[in-house]
Formats: structure tokens, C-alpha cells, sequence
């Protein structure tokens, strides 16, 4: 009988490319996974809303998950995966914490001497931020932390150097210059788990994942009167829920009104009974997801 060869683990969409924190994400929230890097949040979504890639042949295994962003310890909340959360039906069935350790790296035998250009992405750029302004150097943003050492490499750029992860420095063959610019010796990012719904047993988890306690993800709009919001948030309050975060993004339907965004701790059941008295004084509720905490690592 012939071998089959090695099981493969799910194939799972991030950003970037190969060395970036959101591949690290995958590889610690499931077993043996196949990390698919894509250009960007918004072809995460379209890669798991759709679980193929626009270049994949009929054949190709499916995108069963996507891990993308949400927060992180210094920069706080990325923006845009609230807004494409709303704009897509997937669920969040899981987040992982990855931590955030930075190193400056550049094409082997430069000396930090010789930089004179810094490429990274924004949200890194900011994190090490005190250890970049110690030199004039020029600080250019990219799409992705991987993606800046991927660009010097293809160029051969010398005098420029990438911020990323050490993995992400190895995995481009460059020289570490300096390491742990992060400014918060224990900053890290949170990542979100996304799955078609329905889709979540397919998911292969790792087996030593710790289950934490439950998170359920919630986008609410009010109506723009006095009292509105207080009353949603009392709902919460008589529920007992603990309200772990609140935010707002401006509504894609009327100008100058806002969508809130929630997470409480909370399991599927508390969830929906809340959610079914909110939908007397909220115009607009939905529940994105319930799953179980990172550890705060």
C-alpha cells in the first residue's frame, strides 16, 4: 500500500511575509498548520471568507482560518481589522499573544555605522522608537515587518536596514545589528482567530493551547439620542458581565454616528441573552464571536 505521505495541518491566511509576527501567530495557535502569507488585512478576510486564494488551482486544499491583528501593548487597537470585522460574516473562534521582540538587521557584513535608511512597518517603527531616534536615520514604513527584510534582500540595499523579529531576520539570511529595540521589554500583540461560520471544527488547535476563559466579541450601534449608550452598557452591568474593552469606529451608514465595539467576558449563553435586550434600545447588534482567552504570557 502506498504512503500518503505526512498529514498536513490546516492551511491558515496572514499578512506578510514568511518571518512576520502574524506567521508566528499561526504557528502558535494550531498544530503542524500551512501559513499562507497574503498582501494584506483585507485579502486575509477574502482568502477565509472565500477559502481560496485568487491564484489557487481548483485543487488546492481550502483556507480554513485567518489570524489577524487586533491590539497591541503600545500602539493599542489596528483599526482596520474593526472595520473589515464588520464589513465581513466571519467568525472570531479563537486569539492567540504573540510576543513583540525586535532586532535592527541588515545584508551581512554592514556595520550599524554604515545605515542610513530604516524600513519597517508603522506599528513597529513606533514601538522602537526611543532606540531609532539615538540616530539620524530615515525611517520609511512598509506593509509588514518581514516584508521590509524581503525588500532589502531582493534590492541588495545596502546602507538600510529592517526592524522585524529575529526569526524574521534568520529566516531572510540577515545580520543582526542590534536587539530587544522594542521600548516595552514585555510588549506583544494580540491576534485574532477567524473562520468561516461553521467552519470551526475543521480547525486543528494545538494540543497544548491552554483554554482560558471565555471572550465574547460583540459590534453594536445606538441610536443617536440622549441615554442610548448608557442603557446598552446597563444591560451589561445588571448581567454582571465584566466589559474587558469598549470602542468606537465611525458608522459606514451616517455621517458623524459611531458602531461600538465590546468584549465581554462572557460565554455564548450570556452572550445572547444580552444580546436580545440590547435589541431594544440598540439599532444594530452582533455577536462576532465567543472563544477562549490567550494566557497574558
Amino acid at each position: 500500500m502506498p504512503s500518503t505521505g505526512p498529514t498536513l495541518g490546516p492551511h491558515v491566511a496572514y499578512s506578510g511575509e514568511p518571518g512576520a509576527f502574524a506567521e508566528d501567530a499561526v504557528l502558535a495557535a494550531f498544530e503542524g498548520p500551512v501559513p499562507v502569507p497574503v498582501p494584506g488585512f483585507r485579502e486575509v478576510f477574502e482568502a477565509v471568507t472565500t477559502g481560496c486564494l485568487p491564484t489557487d488551482p481548483p485543487d488546492a486544499p481550502p483556507i480554513v482560518a485567518g489570524v489577524v491583528p487586533i491590539e497591541n501593548l503600545v500602539n493599542g487597537t489596528v483599526r482596520e481589522t474593526y472595520d473589515l470585522l464588520l464589513e465581513h460574516d466571519l467568525l472570531i473562534v479563537g486569539e492567540v499573544v504573540v510576543p513583540v521582540r525586535l532586532c535592527l538587521a541588515a545584508l551581512p557584513g554592514q556595520s550599524i555605522a554604515e545605515i542610513e535608511r530604516v524600513y519597517s512597518h508603522i506599528q513597529a517603527l513606533g514601538q522602537a522608537e526611543t532606540f531609532l531616534r539615538t540616530r539620524p536615520w530615515t525611517l520609511l514604513t512598509t506593509y509588514n515587518t518581514a516584508g521590509a527584510a524581503k525588500m532589502i534582500v531582493d534590492r541588495g540595499e545596502r546602507g538600510a536596514a529592517a526592524v522585524l523579529s529575529p526569526r524574521g531576520a534568520a529566516v531572510f539570511g540577515l545580520d543582526v545589528l542590534a536587539d530587544g529595540i522594542q521600548q516595552v521589554p514585555d510588549n506583544r500583540t494580540r491576534f485574532l482567530v477567524l473562520a468561516r461560520r461553521g467552519a470551526a471544527p475543521a480547525l486543528a488547535w494545538r494540543p497544548d493551547r491552554p483554554a482560558g476563559p471565555m471572550r465574547t466579541t460583540m459590534v453594536l450601534a445606538v441610536r443617536n439620542e440622549p441615554g442610548s449608550l448608557h442603557r446598552c452598557l446597563g444591560v451589561f452591568a445588571r448581567a454582571g458581565l465584566n466589559m474587558s474593552k469598549l470602542e468606537s469606529r465611525p458608522s459606514r451608514d451616517r455621517a458623524w454616528e459611531y458602531v461600538f465595539w465590546v468584549d465581554l467576558d462572557a460565554d455564548a449563553g450570556q452572550a445572547e441573552r444580552a444580546a436580545a435586550e440590547l435589541r431594544t434600545d440598540a439599532t444594530m447588534v452582533r455577536i462576532l464571536g465567543t472563544y477562549g482567552c490567550a494566557p497574558e504570557g
